[in-house]
């Protein structure tokens, strides 16, 4: 891919990125705009534009092989501390951008060979400390199914039924076309262009099934796309975001608080709560490559907890029964 205004060593590694890693368009522009910025910093820092300018206006076309083989990990540092003390990023946002920084000169590095030495490898990440998922509760979620309605509510209910029954990245649900769908089962391209299958139960058979009755015919744009927007085009990731944040305020519930993602979260946390099902399973069903990353799921129940203390057999034993 070609993002515009990228100096050319910058644009290899997003080619490189994108076509020998296999990572999505998304996590590409990530990578471009987490670079983006550490560059942007580091003429400021070397001198090549005025302080006074707007970070967000610097041109980095002109970053050539000289200006990167003079990175240190003084610099790398400096930028870290930049983006702590002056960006406010946290500490998820930060590890991040290390981690964009790391591979970047690993691939100049070990891939290009065109550094002799890696100035990132010994660049620490700053630690994340873990968090439990927000997700809705079972019965905010029949809210939140509840409160569809409007001259697309067969559209925008199937929707939601997607999301909080399959667990769908929002990326999965705007790109399903209709011929991934067979039978009870669904195609989906995950996060890497990682194809998996979602089986669908009879909620969202019944919603597709519904949706599809009303689903325009004539003057598509996108005939292969499931979700249509009122302009009869594939529907826009922003759409389907605004889309869900106007259910979540009509059910009562807060809108700065759950989101398309906090959707995913709850799916999996019903799954895993009243499923009965195991984490390397509940790992299948979301497409995650690390179990790690599915591990929070098992630690959001503070019910299942409770119950495995109490079920404990010495539970009743107190100092009057000896």
């Amino acid at each position: 891919m070609q993002i515009n205004d990228t100096p050319d060593i910058i644009n290899d590694f997003l080619i490189y990125l994108e076509n020998v890693q296999g990572k999505s368009p998304n996590t590409v522009k990530e990578y471009f705009y987490d670079l983006r910025t550490f560059f942007r910093f580091l003429k400021i820092r070397r001198g090549m534009v005025d302080e006074s300018e707007d970070i967000r206006s610097i041109d980095i076309r002109d970053i050539d092989l000289s200006i990167v083989k003079s990175v240190q990990l003084s610099d790398l540092y400096a930028y870290i501390s930049f983006l702590s003390n002056q960006k406010h990023n946290n500490a998820r946002s930060r590890a991040r951008k290390v981690a964009s920084i790391r591979t970047f000169f690993k691939y100049l590095t070990n891939k290009a060979k065109l550094l002799s030495v890696n100035p990132a490898i010994e660049l620490e990440s700053p630690k994340v400390g873990s968090r439990n998922p927000v997700y809705l509760s079972l019965e905010e979620s029949r809210e939140l199914l509840a409160s569809v309605d409007g001259p697309f509510k067969e559209r925008d209910y199937a929707i939601l039924t997607l999301f909080l029954n399959c667990g769908l990245r929002l990326s999965e649900l705007v790109g399903i076309n209709i011929g991934d769908i067979k039978e009870d089962t669904l195609r989906v391209i995950g996060k890497g262009n990682k194809e998996r299958t979602v089986y669908l139960n009879e909620a969202c058979l019944n919603a597709i099934e519904t949706y599809l009755k009303t689903r325009p015919h004539d003057g598509v744009k996108d005939r292969e796309a499931l979700f249509l927007s009122k302009l009869k085009k594939r529907i826009s990731p922003k759409t389907v975001q605004y889309i869900v944040k106007k259910y979540i305020s009509n059910a009562g519930l807060d809108s700065t608080k759950y989101s398309t993602h906090k959707l995913r979260h709850t799916a999996a946390t019903l799954m895993y709560k009243y499923g009965d099902i195991d984490i390397r399973t509940l790992q299948q069903l979301l497409g995650h490559e690390n179990i790690s990353t599915t591990q929070i799921y098992t630690h959001v129940d503070n019910d299942m907890v409770r119950h495995a203390v109490n079920s404990n057999p010495l539970s009743q034993e107190t100092e009057h029964d000896k």
